[in-house]
């Protein structure tokens, strides 16, 4: 079904997606994630395969999405003009055209389609850091400029850790992150922890590699608290899983793009006030970046 016809508001646009859709975003996201599983399928893409996506991931984000499309189609990846339904917001879509094919498990990128970008929430964990990919996503459709970057398999699918792609530079993940940085773009990764009694947080705030307070990152921290949410600061304090071996953190401290590492235990990203109250201060920070 035909989405609505581009506006004065759109992103420069050389050329826009020829394929268009009209669907719940929401459902979308989550019907590819729901069946990623431990032991699942993994292949990474190869060093030539990375380059054509990073070339086509950047042919996107300068709005030749024509570009992006001839770039993308020999790896079984494809460009699609989403309109959802919840919001009417629109949305640039890559992902897999085959579902045989190894690009099925490299995961998906949704680019704003109506503003310019201001902003990406990274999901490197969907499924293993439970609920992060529905964050994500609510993220995405609740706060308008951004984009949402989102692995395609469980972090132990494949063989030993290669499904890791917070800890992989060898990913299709880590490929569209970068291209990301290499604008400036900044980000916000999503992950999830149990909470243990060397863990007595609702959230761990870091800047990932980057060992120092953004005022960003102060300013959520300060927000978490008060709403009432117990906030360990990896800047000024000995946090566990600050994210410090992240890569798209460390690619983000040598590109000088801003990151934000954010882990949040099950009553702060699922189902609850407290997960309430950690969207919207989530959605703020996006919000502030928009604005910058």
């Amino acid at each position: 079904m035909a989405a609505c016809d581009s506006t004065s508001s759109d992103r420069a646009e050389p050329s826009a997606p020829q394929a268009r859709e009209l669907v719940d975003l929401r459902s979308r996201v989550l019907d590819y994630t729901a069946g990623f599983e431990p032991g699942g399928a993994y292949t990474p893409p190869g060093d030539d395969e990375r380059e054509r996506l990073a070339k086509g991931v950047g042919r996107l984000l300068d709005g030749d999405a024509a570009a992006a499309q001839r770039l993308l189609a020999p790896l079984g990846l494809g460009v699609t003009r989403l309109t959802d339904t919840d919001t009417g917001r629109r949305y640039d879509e890559i992902a897999a055209t085959r579902s045989s094919a190894d690009a099925a498990n490299w995961g998906r990128l949704y680019v704003t389609a109506d503003s310019a970008l201001r902003w990406n929430v990274q999901v490197p964990h969907p499924v293993s850091d439970r609920a992060t990919e529905e964050l994500g996503v609510r993220l995405l459709e609740e706060t308008p400029s951004g984009a949402l970057v989102l692995a395609g398999a469980h972090r132990r699918a494949g063989r030993a850790g290669e499904a890791d792609v917070a800890h992989s530079e060898d990913s299709a993940f880590h490929t569209v992150v970068d291209e990301l940085q290499k604008r400036g773009v900044p980000g916000l990764q999503l992950h999830g922890f149990a909470r243990t009694s060397d863990r007595p947080y609702e959230a761990i705030v870091s800047g990932g590699a980057a060992q120092r307070a953004s005022d960003e990152a102060s300013a959520l921290a300060d927000r978490l608290e008060a709403d009432g949410l117990r906030v360990c600061r990896g800047w000024s304090a000995r946090c566990p899983l600050e994210g410090t071996r992240n890569v798209q953190g460390r690619s983000a401290e040598r590109r000088h793009a801003p990151f934000l590492h954010v882990e949040l235990s099950p009553d702060a990203r699922e189902d609850g006030p407290d997960a309430d109250e950690t969207a919207r201060a989530l959605a703020d920070l996006l919000s502030t970046w928009s604005q910058d």
